[in-house]
């Protein structure tokens, strides 16, 4: 609850810098931005250095989008364990974790799932931010480009194919 709690009072730019700065920085694991690694042309450019690449964004992401997710279930799930008919199972002797099992996790799991469907528009959200930390092309950094450029069609088409992703999650 204390992660969670933390994780979602935390902005994701912030959250972005401070894995960018252990990740790359210090660890020097990962590297520090962009899509591809600098100065190799788009030929030599392997499937594996995509990946290396994409990490941290998707870890920034995956990382702020999963608290609201984590505290919701948290909640449904004390309140599936203290009903009725998992007094019931209890009684006819099912062990805690077939409960869990059985029960629970069949009875969380729908809301939860809607709960995730319906913060993609979060994740468009905070990609915006996130690619911009990592100097990562996407749609974020296109939308930002065609807003400070005042490319009006982009802008629009953008706008339109991020709604209709967020309308289709909803």
């Amino acid at each position: 609850k204390g992660y969670s709690l933390l994780i979602a009072s935390t902005p994701v730019f912030w959250l972005a810098l401070l894995l960018l700065l252990v990740f790359a920085v210090w660890l020097k694991v990962l590297p520090v931005g962009l899509s591809v690694p600098i100065g190799v042309e788009a030929a030599g450019v392997t499937f594996l250095d995509r990946i290396q690449h994409a990490i941290l964004p998707a870890l920034t992401l995956s990382i702020t989008g999963v608290s609201n997710i984590t505290l919701h279930t948290r909640e449904k799930m004390i309140d599936v364990m203290e009903s009725d008919y998992m007094l019931f199972a209890q009684a006819r002797g099912e062990s805690r974790k077939r409960m869990v099992c059985r029960h629970g996790l069949r009875n969380i799991i729908l809301p939860a799932l809607t709960l995730q469907l319906a913060s993609i528009s979060e994740i468009i959200g905070g990609s915006v931010l996130v690619e911009q930390v990592f100097s990562y092309p996407g749609l974020g950094q296109a939308a930002v480009a065609a807003g400070t450029g005042s490319d009006v069609p982009l802008l629009m088409g953008i706008t339109l194919v991020t709604a209709a992703i967020v309308f289709s999650g909803n």
